[in-house]
């Protein structure tokens, strides 16, 4: 079971329970005492938070999609405009998630009545939910929490980025070494052995010491879970590359006496050698060289000049990602944040249209309708109209209608197009041929040939006197009238 870590039994028998836990790996200890156990399991948390932080191997010259997708997060959220309701929002979530933990609950109380940006290391630092729903929401891919998170996650970057262009001259142009050890899952560290010489990626913000020791004992508990192989990553950095940025944390720690080296979110690492520290196949060494900065933003580069929108605003292609993952049902939830910020009409309309896109992807088209229906009412209330938009509108929804077989309302929605575009238009505008073809397919579809092929001449008749001969539209329409007419 991937989702039980460790199990602990509190037994005022302790013999009684000896043998028979010895036959279940995950149980890890019988104890008597409340506060052993407390502890043990204090330990425990910070074990199983260490082991699962998010991790994405590529071979070299390879672009995976999952890393540039988490890489195109990193763009997009700390750039997004949050005001204090993102904190009150988030804290509501988290209220729900803890909602029998009375402890986390206070935590979560603080944390909506006193944070502020500048407080986004001591938070992080510190053994609360803040850490725990950051992990996960990487690991997962979570994408509600991460945009509920989002304030967050700028305000922690731009710390640990403005402490470091303070901090990194004191390292004094010389490399150094930092520590972290964790467990991975079998099948993760297979795919870490075939990414020797590629490249992986930290997704989350990466917390590491210069003290080997305590890495050590991670990765040797670690290595003690049968489903698990203990790793002590060995990381080598140098200062003068222009990286990812990285802090040490001694200074404004939830815990003081505690000098982490805290990397801050996609940090890419080079994967230099495995080596193997047991003979059991649990325990291995992994080196790691931090990489430059600019590799990293060319990889990106390269992935959206392929892949992603080429909207300039960050909201639509935060939208455009989500789609692009399978996340439609998230959408409404980052326009719910959007929406409080931005009031204008045109960009609501813009919203909409995304909104209504989005739900025409997943096919769930009468959510589509009301959106682009949102769209059409701001288009006509518009004081500069917008024909050629409400034109768009009008087909978007007529296509709906028949994509769910409700052909008299999509042709109601297509003659809407033509009403407009007989006022005014050009009796040969593209629009009036995209509305004649639209209502031709309903007619074809609803077996009535005759008005079909009208349509469709209609549509040909104007595609010939505006569009190259060769242009797809009139190959395609001369073939839907050459089916219709075996029809007659």
């Amino acid at each position: 079971m991937l989702q039980l870590d460790a199990i602990y039994i509190f037994s005022d028998k302790k013999s009684n329970h000896q043998q028979w836990t010895q036959n279940w790996t995950k149980i890890k200890g019988v104890h008597t005492n409340m506060k052993e156990i407390y502890q043990v399991l204090q330990l425990a948390v910070k074990q199983c938070n260490q082991d699962f932080i998010a991790i994405s191997f590529l071979m070299e010259n390879e672009i995976a999609s999952t890393f540039m997708y988490t890489l195109i997060f990193k763009d997009i959220l700390p750039r997004i405009g949050y005001d204090r309701k993102a904190i009150k929002r988030l804290a509501a979530c988290c209220r729900e998630i803890f909602t029998d933990n009375t402890a986390e609950l206070k935590i979560i109380n603080e944390f909506q009545r006193n944070y502020h940006p500048q407080q986004a290391i001591w938070w992080y630092t510190r053994e609360c939910f803040i850490y725990q729903m950051l992990n996960r929401a990487f690991r997962v891919l979570d994408v509600d929490i991460i945009i509920k998170m989002g304030f967050f996650l700028r305000d922690l970057h731009e710390q640990i980025q403005n402490l470091y262009e303070q901090q990194v001259s004191n390292y004094g142009r010389k490399p150094f070494v930092v520590y972290r050890g964790q467990g991975l899952m079998k099948p993760d560290f297979e795919k870490l052995e075939k990414t020797k010489g590629g490249l992986m990626s930290f997704n989350s913000f990466l917390p590491t010491t210069k003290d080997k020791e305590v890495s050590l004992h991670f990765a040797r508990n670690a290595s003690t879970k049968s489903d698990m192989v203990g790793i002590l990553f060995i990381m080598f950095i140098d200062p003068c590359l222009n990286s990812a940025p990285f802090v040490s944390t001694k200074e404004m720690s939830y815990f003081k006496v505690e000098d982490e080296i805290i990397f801050s979110m996609y940090t890419v690492f080079r994967v230099d050698a495995i080596k193997q520290m047991d003979n059991k196949n649990q325990f291995y060494q992994v080196e790691l060289q931090l990489i430059s900065d600019d590799d990293e933003k060319r990889r990106l580069r390269t992935y959206r000049r392929r892949e992603v929108v080429r909207d300039d605003s960050r909201r639509e292609r935060l939208i455009n990602l989500l789609v692009k993952i399978s996340q439609f049902n998230k959408t409404d939830e980052l326009y719910n944040v959007l929406f409080e910020q931005r009031r204008e009409e045109a960009v609501k309309k813009s919203y909409y249209e995304q909104l209504g896109s989005t739900y025409l992807h997943q096919g769930n088209y009468e959510k589509a309708i009301w959106y682009y229906e949102k769209v059409l009412e701001i288009q006509k209330n518009s004081s500069n109209t917008d024909y050629h938009g409400q034109c768009i509108s009008y087909c978007y929804i007529g296509m709906l209608y028949a994509n769910m077989e409700e052909y008299s309302k999509a042709v109601a929605f297509y003659e809407k197009v033509l009403e407009i575009g007989e006022l005014f238009f050009p009796s040969n505008d593209p629009v009036m041929a995209t509305s004649y073809n639209n209502i031709a397919l309903v007619h074809y579809n609803i077996k009535e040939y005759s008005k079909a092929l009208s349509y469709y001449e209609r549509a040909l008749n104007i595609w010939q006197h505006t569009l190259p001969s060769t242009h797809p539209h009139i190959n395609t329409v001369k073939e839907s009238i050459e089916i219709v007419k075996k029809k007659l």
